[in-house]
């Protein structure tokens, strides 16, 4: 999650919203990523689409078995989406998600059996670390509007 992390600080340093996200395969980082929504204009951008596009280009595969994804922020539905779709075989986060988060804090997509996969889960891990970038973005933002 510390590598994750890593991630989301250069996002918060390129003025996209701080979620990274890394991708663990046999026990090696094989993909990272970062929100670059605002860079590429493109609301699919986030960290963890990112960091899923890249570990099937090194697998050369878009399954994704035996691989874990630490991501700083609970996922959304399109990230769920993507992961499950991908075959991660653990999903590791960080912050909860008020708005979008889908592992129970907007609703619980995963409480639904998902007809051909299965995804062991952790959360909140690290979280304070986490949700503490979260708010210094959303401080600065703010203060950047308000003058």
């Amino acid at each position: 999650m510390r590598e994750a992390l890593k991630e989301a600080k250069k996002a918060f340093e390129e003025d996209e919203v701080p979620v990274g996200a890394v991708l663990v395969h046999k026990e090696r980082i094989i993909a990272r990523g970062h929100n670059q929504v605002e860079l590429l204009q493109d609301a699919t951008a986030h960290a963890e689409m990112i960091c899923l596009s890249a570990g099937a280009a090194v697998l050369e595969n878009w399954r994704l078995t035996g691989a874990t994804l630490y991501c700083t922020l609970e996922p959304c539905a399109m990230c769920a989406g993507a992961l499950l779709a991908s075959r991660v075989d653990r999903l590791v986060w960080a912050a909860p998600d008020l708005r979008v988060g889908v592992h129970g804090s907007w609703m619980d997509l995963f409480a639904h059996k998902h007809p051909i996969h299965s995804m062991e889960i952790s959360s909140r891990i690290l979280q304070e670390e986490a949700a503490l970038l979260m708010r210094e973005f959303f401080q600065k933002t703010r203060n950047i509007l308000n003058t």
